[in-house]
């Protein structure tokens, strides 16, 4: 007797939105960091006409449609001047400019792509927001794509469609 069982895909059928952040996130490569320290006499006096000639010789072009960090990883007082000039030579070159840690910028392009989404694409629909993955996405994501969700959707998970956490699930 030949019995052949019909599988169901559940998952499939089940109506869910799996979204994955990761989608969002920005090119590795695509982020550089510009650490003031390096100009800094003895790692703690920035000379402002040392400065200035090297802001004039320095290949600004190398940057063309980087995300730009501008920080100082040591623990000098910088004058806010110094990272005015970097940013305005940068502007012609930069993809954006940030001031803070390649973190920070990460966190900060994820912010701008968390606000440029259609949610309303979402509305009363049953969402999956992906978890793990290979690509860092900061919690900060999560929560920003979270709040904006939860005004639209039907109900929000997080995880896998077959192992899902219950987040969020609008009342009738």
């Amino acid at each position: 007797m030949d019995i052949q069982e019909n599988i169901v895909n559940k998952v499939a059928q089940s109506g869910l939105i799996t979204i994955d952040l990761a989608e969002y996130a920005p090119i590795e490569n695509d982020i550089l960091t510009y650490d003031i320290k390096e100009n800094l006499f003895h790692g703690l006096i920035l000379k402002e006409k040392d400065f200035r000639d090297f802001v004039k010789q320095h290949d600004w072009s190398q940057y063309q449609d980087k995300h730009m960090a501008i920080t100082c990883s040591t623990d000098a007082i910088v004058p806010t001047w110094a990272y005015m000039i970097l940013a305005n030579k940068l502007t012609p070159f930069a993809k954006t400019i940030h001031f803070g840690t390649r973190d920070e910028v990460v966190r900060n392009l994820f912010a701008e792509a968390m606000q440029a989404i259609d949610y309303t694409v979402y509305n009363d629909q049953r969402i999956v927001v992906k978890g793990c993955g290979d690509i860092y996405v900061p919690e900060s994501a999560f929560v920003s794509f979270t709040h904006k969700l939860s005004l639209v959707a039907k109900s929000i998970m997080y995880g896998e469609p077959c192992s899902t956490v219950p987040v969020f699930k609008r009342k009738n």
